[in-house]
Parts: C-alpha cells; sequence; structure tokens
C-alpha cells in the first residue's frame, strides 16, 4: 500500500499504488466527456464555489464516474474525502489520479473487512461538515459511535435504496441526529440509474465474467422494483426465459402482465440457470433452494450487501470449493452437483464490472451534487429527518440533459394552464 500525504491538507490517503495515476486519469476523461450534466455543474461550480470552506466525505464506489464527482465537488471549492462502500468496486488506477488531484483516498481493491471499517473511521477523523453515503454505512457509525461528531454534521446524500430503508428506520424511531436527502427516490435517479443502469452493468458483468450465451437459458430474477425491472428487460433482450419472484402481490401482477413468468422462489430454484438477486434483503436464496438447484446452476447478487445469497449455507452444503475463473467460485455439493457464485456475492456490476454507464451516472451524480447543495443551503431549514430531492432538483437534471441532448419539449400555452389549474370548467 501507498501513504501519500496531501500537501495541502497534510492529510494522509492509503491506497494501493499511486504510480498507477495516469491510467485513472484517462478513465475520468472519459467518463467526464460522456457526463454532460456534471459538466455543465463543474463550469458553474468552478466560479462561485459554493462549497468553499466545507468538508465532504464521501463513501461511494470508487470508479470513474464516481471520481468525476468527486472532482466537481472539489472544483466546487470542497475538501474531499473519500473511502469505499464496497471492497470489490474500488478501481485502483482511479483513486490513484483522484489522490494525485488533491483528494483525500482511504481505499484499494479487495480491501480486508478490517481496512473497509478502519478505513470509514479515517474518513471520519477527517471532520466533514456534510457525507455522500451509499448504504449508509458512515451514518451508521456516526449514530453508533459517533453521536458527539454526529450533532456536527450539517446533513448529507443517500444513494442507494438499502441505505434509505436504513435511513427511514432510524427517522421512524426518531433517532437520526442530521437531515438526509434520499437521492435514490428521485425519478430523475431510481427511473434511468436503477432501471436501465442495473439493467446493462448487471449482465455486463455477468457476461464479461462468465463468456456465457444468454438465450435460451432460464434467468430467475428474484425481486421485482425498478432494479429488477432493468434486469429482467435487459434479459428478455438477450432472448432469456424469465422467471419473477416476488412478495409484493402488486409488483408480481406488474411481472405477469411484461409476460414473465411469476412463483415463489422454492418452484423457481429447481428452474434456473441463472439467479439474480435485487431485493435489499437477508437470505433470499439459501439451504432450501441450493439442496434443489440444477448442476451449474449461477448465482449472482446485484443488492448493496453481500447478504442476499446465504455464503453461509453454501459452505456448509459443499465438499469443496474452487475458484475457476475471476470472480467464479465454484461449490461442489454432497451428490456432485456444482453451483457457482460470482463475485463473492457482491455488487456483480461492480465487483465484476465497470459499474453503471457513464451517461446514467451523469443524472445521478448531478443529483447528488444539486442535494448536497440544497442541504448545506438550507442547514437552518431542515429538520433531522429524511427527505425526497425537490421537484425543482429533478426538473433541473431532466431539463439539463434534454439541453445536453439538443432536444426540445413543448410547454403548456397560457390557456391550457389555465384549463389544469380550474375545477369549474
Amino acid at each position: 500500500m501507498n501513504t501519500i500525504i496531501n500537501e495541502k491538507s497534510r492529510r494522509k490517503s492509503i491506497i494501493k499504488d499511486i504510480s498507477l495515476a495516469s491510467s485513472g486519469y484517462k478513465k475520468l476523461a472519459w467518463a467526464s466527456k460522456n457526463m454532460p450534466v456534471l459538466n455543465i455543474l463543474k463550469e458553474e461550480y468552478k466560479n462561485n464555489q459554493p462549497l468553499k470552506g466545507k468538508i465532504i466525505v464521501c463513501c461511494l464506489h470508487l470508479e470513474a464516474k464516481t471520481g468525476y464527482l468527486l472532482q466537481t465537488l472539489q472544483t466546487a471549492g470542497a475538501d474531499v474525502v473519500a473511502c469505499a462502500s464496497n471492497p470489490l468496486s474500488t478501481q485502483d488506477d482511479v483513486v490513484a489520479a483522484l489522490v494525485d488531484s488533491g483528494i483525500t483516498v482511504y481505499a484499494y481493491y479487495g480491501e480486508s473487512t478490517e481496512d473497509y471499517h478502519r478505513f470509514l473511521e479515517y474518513a471520519l477523523d477527517c471532520m466533514p461538515d456534510a457525507i455522500i453515503d451509499d448504504g449508509a454505512d458512515v451514518v451508521s457509525i456516526l449514530h453508533k459511535t459517533r453521536k458527539e461528531q454526529a450533532k456536527n454534521i450539517i446533513g448529507g446524500c443517500e444513494e442507494t435504496t438499502t441505505g434509505i430503508v436504513r435511513l427511514k428506520s432510524m427517522d421512524k424511531d426518531k433517532a437520526l441526529l442530521f437531515p438526509m436527502m434520499a437521492v435514490n427516490d428521485a425519478y430523475m435517479k431510481y427511473l434511468f440509474d436503477n432501471r436501465y443502469g442495473t439493467g446493462q452493468s448487471v449482465w455486463d458483468g455477468i457476461n464479461r465474467t462468465t463468456n456465457l450465451v444468454v438465450a435460451g437459458k432460464s434467468v430467475v430474477v428474484i425481486g421485482y422494483g425498478w432494479c429488477g425491472k432493468g434486469v429482467a428487460m435487459r434479459a428478455l433482450g438477450m432472448g432469456a426465459k424469465i422467471i419473477v419472484t416476488e412478495i409484493d402481490p402488486i409488483k408480481a401482477n406488474e411481472a405477469l402482465m411484461d409476460g414473465f413468468e411469476v412463483m415463489p422462489m422454492s418452484e423457481a430454484a429447481k428452474i434456473g440457470d441463472i439467479f439474480i438477486t435485487v431485493t435489499g434483503n437477508i437470505n433470499v436464496i439459501r439451504k432450501e433452494h441450493m439442496e434443489v438447484m440444477k448442476d451449474n446452476a449461477i448465482m449472482c447478487n446485484a443488492g448493496h450487501f453481500d447478504v442476499e445469497v446465504s455464503k453461509g449455507d453454501l459452505e456448509a452444503l459443499s465438499v469443496s470449493k474452487r475458484i475457476v475463473r475471476d470472480n467464479i467460485e465454484e461449490f461442489v455439493l454432497e451428490d456432485n452437483r456444482k453451483l457457482y457464485l460470482l463475485a463473492e456475492g457482491r455488487l456483480v456490476n461492480l465487483a465484476a464490472g465497470d459499474g453503471h454507464p457513464a451517461e446514467v451516472m451523469d443524472l445521478s451524480f448531478s443529483l447528488q451534487a444539486l442535494s448536497l447543495m440544497y442541504v448545506i443551503e438550507n442547514r437552518d431549514k431542515l429538520a433531522n429527518h429524511v427527505y425526497n430531492v425537490p421537484e425543482s432538483i429533478d426538473e433541473k437534471v431532466a431539463y439539463m440533459k434534454l439541453k445536453a441532448e439538443g432536444i426540445n419539449i413543448d410547454k403548456l400555452t397560457d390557456e391550457q394552464q389555465a384549463y389544469i389549474d380550474s375545477w369549474d370548467v
């Protein structure tokens, strides 16, 4: 590991190898070329520096698109500190470039569980004014062991469904010590990032890792939220037969009317060739499912934490295991059936791929930047709750994206607006 001292802040970074920076700069340049909305914001922030004097801790997947968000916050005047939200999603060349450009980073690919938690603590030791979280791990630490520090946090933003579930639970219990913006719940986030981003990047990760054909295979999508919809849609486009498992009767009906088979996991487990978990919950593939799976069945996860496929059950059922290919682990069961787990059950699109496309993350990260500004600018007006992204921010990102694409849309005429606003027509 390299320990690098930031000459301006005198703060140390811990990364794999600073000499990888040149490769990282190339990735950042490619991402920035394809993130036009963030480019507009970066140009705007360069002049007024709304985050000048603020320390921002970001716990995110540290790859090129995220890196460009961090550089945008830096251009806005922030002192940016970053750590990884997943040990297998960090790109070492990107973090090297970020450190070289003056951003503090504590992360390396494949970091141990001990280092993962240690780096979260190091980031918080930098005494942030605000945070951007992905999975609510930073928020959790602040509320469990750093409550005094939490009282000085202006607020922050949360990127994922899993994190927002945790935050809303805290809010319900009146335990939240600072306001948080639920960026994941913004239209311009989940309609695009969750559906099109996850849909494409999950299959990028699976296809890159396995190099197997998808057409003709039975794909079981476990969970039919916006991420699950995207995964199923892309699988259908590649010729797969789609089975959806759900606990929500409304989503189950939606999957049915989208043309997919719907059944309990106990039945789907016997049929599937590829299983993809997208629920945010624990042990959705477990012992009783593994016991009836076909030989050579492949399992992977597209939820935030590596808890959706029960690795404990898989270990207990196996008589041997081995790595057969990068990010593919083979488990041999007593009856000689072989089951395969991709990317250690972690986010397959990031642990075994490059994550969402740049154009999609452009929308999500523009929402992050604008929402963070909103929280900081309105610090005296916001109570300690979870807030939805204001409609004005959602619409601003939508219009900026259309403008970047050279697209104009219609507006209501005065007559039409009056008609919509009236009840006595």
